[in-house]
């Protein structure tokens, strides 16, 4: 059974030679819910490419500020909020995993954000946070581990007299550059460019620019290694 599905080119593609037929069968059962859903969904998308694949309860709202390319998938649970100045664009071969929230805009009504663009075989872990009130660009073949968040905005406290709240926001912006690993429950603040090639180790909390190449950890997150 297995020789035979793997003569069909996108099971050789997705699957590695360990696993059985009836794995890949299972797999694709639970699939091809997904495959309804999305077939669905991407009517109202402005503009996507490829297969489009849904998970149960993922919600994505205001679609018609979205635009993905080839192989978009976004897992059970997730939001994806497209109220963005700048829309919502996403490349080819890109998760959304489970859970994760990417947000522009409160969903009860606020200022609308400025967007989101990610681009080709990158992806967003579960249970991530994405606040791209600012702009946040993220390139291509990011690995995004679960539980990470990234906020382009800061609020405004100087006033002591005036409630935090009442003070607004300063939108900035966050940018992570190709082939970059962010791991899980990381926290990229605004106004921070991740240079290509780095490493963002566990836990972290980045507050400053990342050189190209580098590894960084800690809270302040430090260079502790380069790979260059």
């Amino acid at each position: 059974m297995s020789r035979i599905l793997r003569k069909i080119g996108f099971i050789k593609e997705r699957f590695p030679e360990d696993w059985k037929g009836l794995d890949i069968i299972t797999t694709l059962y639970r699939l091809s819910f997904f495959f309804v859903r999305g077939s669905f969904q991407r009517l109202f998308f402005s503009k996507s490419k490829g297969l489009v694949l849904v998970g149960k309860g993922a919600s994505i709202r205001y679609a018609r500020h979205l635009s993905v390319g080839k192989d978009f998938i976004i897992e059970d649970n997730a939001e994806l909020n497209c109220m963005a100045h700048n829309k919502i664009i996403i490349g080819d071969r890109v998760t959304i995993g489970r859970n994760a929230i990417v947000r522009p805009v409160n969903i009860y009504g606020s200022e609308i954000g400025v967007g989101l663009k990610i681009g080709n075989n990158s992806s967003i872990g579960p249970y991530s946070y994405i606040g791209c009130s600012g702009y946040i660009e993220i390139g291509n073949n990011v690995i995004m581990s679960p539980r990470v968040s990234i906020y382009a905005e800061n609020h405004l406290f100087d006033d002591k007299d005036t409630l935090i709240m009442k003070q607004g926001v300063k939108r900035e912006f966050v940018k992570i550059e190709d082939n970059c690993w962010i791991a899980s429950n990381s926290v990229i603040l605004s106004g921070v460019t991740i240079g290509e090639g780095s490493v963002v180790a566990a836990g972290s909390v980045v507050t400053k620019d990342v050189p190209p190449g580098s590894v960084v950890a800690g809270v302040p997150a430090k260079i502790i290694k380069s790979r260059i």
